[in-house]
């Protein structure tokens, strides 16, 4: 049976190159790793997003504990400056500098009767802002039962690629910290 090849002159010449083309195994590693790049580089920012996510959490959660510590043995009721501000202040001092102390950082600060009255509502709305109005900051007196809350604004590093992982509008994600106690009777 004879072999068919494409009409013309060149035909011979054209078959054989392509036959050799197909042999060929030179940049073969370049070709499969572009195909896999994309998925590759996804996946290797998506986890270091959420590294980074779970380390901004966890000095969130040092910061508020170590401030709250304040609030529960009195030294901060007792002090010259009681004010939300001065609170925000202790809560940045204890941030290790990782977050900017601005209008990403919000505080509440309650008192309750008793444990089984705290409440812990998520300060975002349908529309996927952060609603701070109806945040208070009520140290309290010694006995008191109090529940800290303090929220941080992060903005994604891959806003693309991490959208998944924004719970609030523009691509952030609402980082928040709590602590309850009763305050020691000072």
């Amino acid at each position: 049976m004879m072999r068919q090849s494409l009409p013309g002159v060149f035909a011979p010449r054209w078959a054989s190159k392509i036959r050799d083309w197909g042999k060929d195994k030179r940049g073969l590693a370049v070709v499969e790793f572009g195909l896999i790049a994309m998925p590759f580089f996804l996946l290797i920012f998506g986890l270091l997003e959420i590294c980074v996510i779970f380390i901004m959490s966890s000095v969130l959660e040092h910061g508020a504990s170590e401030a709250a510590r304040l609030i529960r043995t009195g030294q901060f009721q007792n002090s010259a400056n009681v004010t939300p501000a001065a609170f925000k202040q202790e809560v940045c001092d204890n941030m290790f500098g990782l977050m900017s102390c601005s209008a990403k950082l919000s505080i509440d600060v309650n008192t309750f009767n008793n444990f089984a009255t705290t409440s812990n509502p998520s300060p975002i709305d349908s529309t996927g802002q952060v609603v701070t109005s109806n945040f208070q900051f009520n140290a309290g007196q010694g006995s008191d039962i109090v529940l800290v809350r303090v929220f941080y604004e992060w903005d994604l590093i891959t806003p693309i690629l991490s959208r998944p992982l924004a719970n609030v509008s523009n691509d952030k994600r609402l980082l928040q910290a709590t602590v309850a106690f009763r305050n020691e009777p000072f």
